[in-house]
């Protein structure tokens, strides 16, 4: 699974129709070389790859010469929610995946939000494992440095579906909802 297919296919899908210069700004907009692993060399590479799996219509803008613009598919609209749900429900040993489900958690419903992070939570509550005998003391270490993680990513985990439950962030098919709607954002000039 990859934070860029994911970040990508939910920014083409946020503008509607965005070509790989408007997809870049967007996401070092949202400080994504920070927490997202996007190599962004790689970024165009992931737009034509994307058109080539049917996920995005790719078509030639003209306007400049050689400018691709991208469109999602109803495939891509497929995808994107099945990456998206993934992410927030499968604690992941990187989190650049949750991360970028965090970026786009608006592009669900509320409900639905909370519902997957309680998934998390609960895979997050049980994935704690005892210290195997034999093994050296200072390895034991590792154990202590997981087990201290699980249990900020449980606290988070419960903090962010508290937030939610209380009704905060504006979610897709709220009143005024934006973020969350495809072809919605504002279109930035090229």
């Amino acid at each position: 699974m990859s934070a860029t297919r994911l970040l990508v296919l939910g920014v083409v899908r946020g503008f509607g129709r965005a070509h790989g210069y408007l997809v870049r700004a967007e996401l070092l907009r949202w400080g994504a070389e920070n927490w997202a692993n996007i190599k962004w060399g790689s970024l165009y590479h992931a737009l034509r790859k994307l058109a080539e799996e049917d996920l995005l219509i790719a078509t030639e803008a003209g306007t400049p010469p050689g400018r691709v613009d991208y469109e999602i598919t109803a495939r891509g609209e497929a995808e994107f929610f099945r990456l998206l749900r993934l992410a927030l429900r499968e604690p992941a040993p990187r989190p650049d995946m949750l991360a970028a489900g965090l970026a786009l958690l608006p592009a669900l419903s509320r409900s639905e939000a909370i519902d997957l992070l309680r998934i998390r939570l609960r895979a997050l509550e049980s994935s704690r494992q005892e210290i195997p005998t034999g093994i050296p003391p200072h390895a034991r270490e590792l154990f202590g440095l997981w087990e201290r993680t699980t249990d900020g990513d449980v606290a988070w985990t419960r903090q962010i579906i508290s937030r939610l439950e209380s009704g905060k962030y504006r979610m897709a098919s709220e009143p005024g909802a934006v973020f969350g709607t495809a072809g919605a954002w504002p279109q930035v000039p090229a």
